[in-house]
């Protein structure tokens, strides 16, 4: 079963207020997060590898799940789970990397994206960006709460909404059909303070406490 709130831990974003991501992902654990996304988009050097593997062994100490973005050969490494996109390997070839039990994750940000990720061997779909977001370079439109709750009906996988939300909005996405939502920059610091992000996971537990 999925969280409510799935945290990201997005190393781009920590670059930029010097954080170290073991840090931030151990904080997001004692404030409660029961699952984390390892993020990193750049090239897996021996620094975003030792990232991982602190943060795999934080997470299997809390019992909580970990993801890795993108690399299934990394996360079998780790056994962990793993998140992939549309131009990503696909689900299926990573589920021949993973094996059966490992969780897959699959995003998707349109009707017939999530149609066909139904029929995908994974455990849950992202479905986004329900909001405008800041996280990548070149975003998918954007598509809202009125079609999230319209094409949540389409498919019966657990779904991770994501993009732009926020600690006002989030209770009205998983009202509109969504059992996680997905977050990186609501859990951002403007300085690399553990106490302030171990306070924002307690407040996103708070705020979607429906």
């Amino acid at each position: 079963m999925l969280p409510r709130v799935y945290p990201i831990v997005d190393t781009a974003s920590l670059e930029r207020i010097e954080m170290d991501p073991a840090d931030f992902a151990e904080a997001l654990l004692e404030g409660g997060a029961r699952i984390l996304q390892f993020r990193h988009k750049g090239d897996y050097t021996r620094a975003a590898w030792d990232s991982a593997s602190r943060i795999a062994g934080l997470c299997a100490n809390a019992q909580a799940g970990f993801i890795v973005n993108d690399r299934a050969d990394v996360a079998l490494m780790l056994d962990a789970g793993v998140h992939v996109g549309q131009q990503d390997l696909r689900p299926a070839d990573a589920r021949s990397v993973l094996g059966p039990a490992r969780w897959i994750g699959y995003s998707t940000h349109n009707e017939a994206q999530l149609l066909a990720g139904g029929g995908e061997p994974v455990h849950y779909l992202a479905f986004g960006p329900v909001f405008e977001t800041r996280s990548k370079e070149q975003p998918d439109p954007t598509v809202g709460i009125a079609a999230l709750a319209r094409l949540r009906t389409l498919t019966s996988k657990p779904l991770v909404a994501i993009g732009g939300i926020t600690l006002e909005t989030a209770a009205e996405v998983l009202a509109a059909g969504a059992d996680s939502v997905a977050i990186i920059g609501g859990f951002v610091p403007a300085t690399p303070d553990r106490a302030d992000v171990r306070e924002r996971m307690e407040e996103w537990l708070r705020a979607t406490k429906l």
